[in-house]
């Protein structure tokens, strides 16, 4: 029992891992949308967080827009990290 607990608390924290990672990449869009200050220390801070995060998803699709370049993106890789840790939140659950 003390199992299967753990492995459902496991799971609970890989989805709250990806969730969060999911938001940085939705906060990095609409600080990109509504036209925020690229010197402004949060943008920077959320900026230098949502680059990594992105992983190779910036750049795979070019689009000419650049706030739609963002949003399919950027967009695209918050969509990844909420499908990558639900599917291993699901293996990790039934281990």
């Amino acid at each position: 029992m003390a199992t299967r607990t753990a492995s459902g608390t496991a799971a609970r924290v890989i989805s709250l891992v990806g969730a969060v990672f999911a938001l940085i990449e939705v906060i990095y869009i609409l600080l990109i949308l509504f036209g925020a200050s690229a010197s402004n220390a949060f943008f920077r801070f959320i900026s230098s967080l949502a680059e990594p995060l992105a992983l190779f998803w910036p750049g795979l699709f070019p689009i000419d827009n650049y706030q739609l370049n963002v949003i399919v993106n950027y967009g695209l890789a918050a969509v990844f990290w909420l499908v990558v840790a639900g599917i291993l939140a699901r293996l990790v659950g039934r281990w």
